[in-house]
């Protein structure tokens, strides 16, 4: 039986004592930040994510925002992650990932024939594994190179939020300052994952994510696209 359960939620429906948690909870876990920072990067959201245990308690969270825009001539639509932490001692708990996905079914669904992108970025190792968990494909990747059209849209995102921020020949953010990192208990990674290709491969194309530089990535939200189990949870999502 699941430990966590999920709850989304419009920005404007977090109080100021829920946002003191969701910024006590962050600031467990990451250096280099602020209640002003993350109050002001919370603004620019439209929906939170909350996971709470079974009394109530707030366990952790995933902001997110929507953007609609143009691209190639053709309207599109993006799911853009902010700050997203659940506490260490529910790692293993699958409660953020499937309310994630069946949103983005409910997202898919307000318009079907739009495309429609998760533009993600992720200083912290296990946020970028939640990428091939999920996708058939993905970018960048260890298993395909990135598409001309799919790196020409990503670099569109990343410079339009980012600016120059976004140094599109490292596929990184880099900020003058640190906007937010991992604490060093939770950067450690064992020679075990190490051996694994998805964690090779993040930690060659983002070797400063300790610093608080984001890896940007982007992948297609379709059900075409979805791995199995991440396919049948995105569909009731698209039902309901």
């Amino acid at each position: 039986m699941a430990r966590l359960t999920a709850h989304v939620v419009p920005v404007e429906q977090v109080t100021a004592a829920l946002e003191a948690s969701m910024y006590a909870l962050f600031e467990r876990y990451y250096a280099a930040t602020s209640a002003a920072a993350f109050h002001s990067d919370l603004s620019t959201k439209s929906l939170v994510i909350l996971l709470q245990d079974e009394v109530g308690a707030l366990r952790g969270f995933s902001t997110l925002a929507v953007d609609e825009f143009e691209y190639a001539g053709t309207p599109r639509r993006a799911v853009f992650s902010g700050d997203t932490i659940i506490d260490h001692e529910f790692w293993g708990e699958q409660a953020l990932a499937f309310a994630w996905t069946e949103l983005a079914g409910r997202l898919k669904a307000q318009a079907p024939d739009v495309p429609l992108y998760w533009f993600l970025i992720s200083k912290g190792l296990r946020t970028y594994r939640y990428l091939p968990a999920m996708a058939r494909h993905f970018y960048p990747s260890w298993k395909e190179a990135t598409p001309p059209e799919m790196q020409g849209l990503l670099d569109y995102l990343a410079s339009t939020r980012f600016g120059d921020a976004y140094r599109a020949d490292e596929g990184v953010i880099r900020f003058p300052e640190s906007r937010g990192q991992l604490r060093e208990p939770w950067l450690v990674v064992t020679e075990r994952e190490r051996d694994r290709p998805d964690v090779r491969f993040f930690l060659e194309h983002n070797p400063r994510h300790g610093l608080g530089e984001e890896l940007a990535c982007i992948t297609e939200l379709s059900a075409e696209n979805m791995r199995p189990l991440a396919r049948r949870v995105f569909e009731k999502g698209l039902a309901a």
